[in-house]
């Protein structure tokens, strides 16, 4: 993460998934969850920072977020890599931008791709096994998304050597 929410990988990632931007989620801090509990005080402080507020959605993200933070941080050794559910989609596409992950049509395709990829229990998984797990359905496909660039990525923003931020985590997204 940087200081000011705003990493190369983010705004690549967003122009690779364009027209569908949003499912970028930008600007992750360290310190608005280090320094506030509350969203309203965190904005208040990102704005008198000069720097953009952070969404909801993000926002809410953040104890998560802090402690896969903390676990790259204690495992600098390891290759964990970041990964983006939904460029792996889009390489599974062909690169052609998918319907929303919620419609009919999105989810659809999703099974699809991953069945074509070796998924074959996906529709058992999204039905059966999922009842009780709490796991909703487009979180189970992201899984498989993301479970499909660890075994084989094919690539990643930016290319190349990953640039790392203050704390020596690259600042790269997988696909």
């Amino acid at each position: 993460m940087t200081d000011d929410g705003e990493r190369a990988c983010d705004r690549l990632a967003r122009d690779r998934l364009r027209p569908h931007t949003s499912r970028v989620f930008t600007g992750a801090r360290r310190w608005l969850w280090e320094e506030f509990s509350d969203p309203d005080k965190a904005n208040d402080d990102a704005r008198r920072r000069g720097q953009t507020r952070v969404s909801r959605q993000l926002w809410h993200l953040g104890k998560k977020i802090m402690e896969v933070d903390a676990f790259v941080r204690a495992n600098a050794a390891r290759d964990i890599r970041e990964v983006h559910p939904e460029l792996v989609f889009l390489r599974l596409n062909g690169g052609k931008p998918l319907a929303a992950k919620k419609s009919e049509e999105g989810d659809a395709l999703r099974r699809r791709l991953l069945r074509r990829e070796g998924f074959r229990e996906i529709d058992h998984w999204l039905t059966d096994a999922r009842i009780g797990a709490r796991a909703k359905r487009d979180d189970v496909l992201d899984a498989c998304a993301v479970a499909l660039a660890a075994r084989d990525p094919h690539g990643s923003v930016p290319e190349g050597t990953a640039p790392r931020d203050a704390q020596g985590v690259p600042m790269q997204i997988w696909f």
